[in-house]
């Protein structure tokens, strides 16, 4: 649900949680309870955010100024920490090479 920028003659401006469906309709004033027309004071905010969005946005913020590793400092498919893999390349009888995983179209070096 938005909340909006109301402006009571009396009281002065307050922001009001209104569905959607409504956003038109003057709200009544927490102070006095008077009906008050919306104004235009930003741009509407989004209070009800599913829980997993909130641990996103909050997850994005703590990694913002220092990104965690997973893999303590490896780089990607580094190999070492393969899991016992042996390696990506594999010979057949005949001498070609075949690379496990790749795309068969690139050409490697």
């Amino acid at each position: 649900m938005p909340m909006y920028d109301y402006a009571c003659g009396r009281c002065g401006e307050f922001a009001a949680l209104v569905p959607l469906a409504r956003w038109r309709e003057p709200a009544a004033c927490p102070q006095c309870g008077t009906p008050s027309g919306r104004i235009v004071g930003g741009a509407p905010a989004i209070s009800a955010l599913s829980s997993a969005v909130n641990r996103a946005r909050a997850a994005n913020e703590r990694s913002a100024h220092e990104p965690r590793s997973s893999r303590s400092g490896h780089g990607m498919n580094c190999g070492c920490c393969g899991g016992g893999k042996a390696g990506k390349t594999r010979t057949t009888p005949d001498g070609a090479k075949s690379f496990a995983g790749a795309r068969p179209w690139m050409i490697s070096h």
